[in-house]
């Protein structure tokens, strides 16, 4: 605990000046990871995309796959009730055989006539079953292709993908460690006013020198005693148009890879 205390204070109370090389450098780092992640463009989004849209047919496919088995059930206890039906109506005809009187005859024709509408009504709905069924085949079959063929596009992607990040993997993976050592070096405070400007700004650049009298993110002027006093680095400036922490060239950033704070 007594040396986070020590961390603490000492990175607070690095100069001004130290402070400062420590955020260009740091801007630099972040640039080349930058460049890495532009080379590979589009394509992890791609990748993702796709592996969505491959999990939401997938699901399709299942949902559909459910609903005809559900609908084959049905189509299954609509002909158990046809049975059933046709199973009375021959009971109830040689039930006319033996009538007494016409209301017994009247009574039994009336279920007949009541089981034949139900076998009629449970056909209706057997053929209606079978067309959704066909169409929700249609579109299961139609869903089994795109997905063969999102599949087909996402192997192609995540090569292509792959072939990239093996080639940047190993200096991607020095860059992300020169940057935690630098942000080491910065109080939380600047880090976190660096990072919420670099998140605002279209090309991520935070830290930008002072390139021909003007701003080297927004390119507004800057006057001259402004001028004088980022080049004192004394204090921390920013942009009055922009807000990116503004900096004169330090000569002793060469490599922000292999740079050391001095």
């Amino acid at each position: 605990m007594v040396a986070e205390k020590n961390k603490v204070v000492d990175v607070q109370e690095l100069p001004i000046e130290d402070k400062l090389k420590a955020l260009y450098r740091l801007q630099q780092v972040h640039s080349e990871i930058d460049k890495i992640n532009i080379l590979r463009g589009e394509l992890p989004l791609e990748v993702q995309d796709l592996e969505d849209e491959i999990a939401g047919l997938h699901t399709r496919i299942k949902n559909f796959q459910d609903e005809i088995k559900q609908m084959d059930t049905a189509v299954a206890n609509k002909k158990n009730e046809i049975v059933n039906a046709q199973n009375l109506i021959k009971k109830y005809q040689e039930q006319q055989n033996n009538v007494r009187n016409n209301r017994e005859f009247d009574s039994l024709s009336k279920e007949i006539e009541f089981q034949t509408l139900e076998i009629e009504l449970c056909e209706k709905r057997i053929r209606e079953f079978m067309v959704q069924n066909a169409e929700k085949q249609e579109v299961i079959n139609n869903a089994k292709k795109l997905m063969d063929d999102r599949r087909a596009d996402l192997k192609g992607k995540q090569s292509e993908l792959s072939d990239i990040s093996s080639d940047t993997e190993k200096e991607e993976q020095l860059l992300v460690k020169k940057a935690a050592e630098i942000e080491a070096m910065i109080e939380p405070r600047l880090i976190n006013a660096y990072k919420r400007i670099r998140s605002n700004a279209r090309n991520g650049l935070a830290v930008v020198t002072v390139q021909r009298d003007a701003c080297g993110g927004c390119f507004a002027n800057i006057p001259p005693q402004r001028q004088l006093d980022i080049r004192s680095r004394r204090k921390v400036i920013v942009c009055e148009y922009c807000g990116r922490i503004l900096v004169d060239n330090p000569d002793e950033v060469k490599n922000p890879q292999l740079g050391k704070a001095s």
